[in-house]
């Protein structure tokens, strides 16, 4: 008689060890939800969506750099580059401080296909260092950080960027069928890179380099081709996130942004994204997107100062990369 599996100490015991961040947070949240007014009304779990929203594209850009064993610290400035280079064109006709004064009304989508073009160039930059060059990612999107937070500054002037004009902050404001724009925009883009990463010949090569790239070359992949393609997604990814966070930030400036790469990272790792590459699925990216947005909500909630949110969130990018280094020494 054939014996059937069933819940065992030693698969308890796994799952508790790979989802013990993502079990804490929940925990946490129902704690917050049965002891504090607000918690769990529609107003907040749709600003919490709404904050996701924008991380999640930062999170799905980092995603294939890590999958392929690399990565990408200059997610945060991109953002920044192409919230002021929007920001900046998309201004209304009579702001006071209009940045450039002889700037017409132009298309709000062609600016925005423009900027996403203009970012994409960087990822473009990176993903030639990474493949020709053969410099470490962490390296190469290092000093991409600063090169483009150089430029942006110099671009921007270092001063604040207002005045938006309605079309560009309905973006971020309005909504469908009392759902933000930003929401059903970052599920489509969710369900694009989905159909990519699962049903394209590109995703498919995409974690044959992070298993083995050697093999991949072997068997004919053009690694180097793919490669670049991932870097300037994730630029592309980016760029959208910058136009986006400007409206709804009220505003741009140099700064916005600025350290996002490293929470999108932790976001990634842990929603099952090895550092260690091969590995990652957007269902878990999003769960991991959402367990840093809820742990800061639930900070709130429960009086904690801001500054006190940094530490918690430090603390669990540590665990997170930690467990994930932990499950694949397990593995060899």
């Amino acid at each position: 008689m054939e014996r059937v599996k069933g819940i065992t100490g030693k698969s308890v015991k796994e799952f508790l060890s790979n989802n013990a961040i993502a079990i804490m947070i929940v925990v946490m949240a129902l704690y917050v939800g049965f002891t504090k007014d607000n918690f769990f009304t529609f107003g907040n779990i749709h600003n919490l969506a709404r904050n996701v929203s924008i991380r999640f594209l930062v999170a799905l850009g980092v995603s294939g750099c890590l999958i392929t064993k690399g990565t990408d610290l200059s997610a945060g400035r991109q953002i920044g580059f192409a919230a002021c280079i929007a920001g900046t064109l998309l201004q209304r006709p009579d702001y006071a401080s209009k940045f450039f004064e002889w700037a017409g009304e132009y298309p709000l989508f062609g600016v925005i296909l423009g900027v996403v073009a203009l970012t994409s160039l960087i990822g473009v930059v990176n993903g030639i260092i990474v493949a020709y060059l053969k410099v470490p990612p962490f390296i190469a999107t290092l000093g991409m950080q600063t090169l483009v937070y150089g430029i942006t500054l110099i671009y921007s002037r270092a001063e604040p960027i207002g005045g938006l004009r309605n079309d560009y902050s309905n973006l971020a404001t309005g909504k469908l069928f009392g759902i933000s724009y930003l929401i059903w925009f970052a599920a489509f883009v969710a369900l694009v890179m989905w159909f990519i990463y699962n049903h394209t010949r590109h995703g498919k090569y995409m974690y044959a380099i992070g298993g083995n790239e050697n093999a991949a070359e072997v068997s004919g992949v053009n690694t180097n081709a793919v490669k670049i393609r991932i870097y300037a997604t994730a630029s592309i990814l980016y760029a959208l996130a910058g136009i986006l966070l400007s409206p709804k930030s009220g505003g741009a400036s140099v700064n916005l942004g600025n350290g996002w790469e490293l929470e999108a990272i932790a976001a990634c790792t842990i929603g099952g994204v090895s550092t260690n590459g091969g590995v990652g699925k957007i269902s878990g990216i999003l769960i991991g997107v959402l367990v840093f947005e809820v742990l800061k909500v639930c900070l709130q909630f429960l009086g904690v100062e801001s500054n006190f949110t940094y530490i918690a969130q430090g603390i669990v990018i540590i665990v997170a990369v930690a467990m994930d280094i932990r499950k694949y020494v397990a593995k060899k």
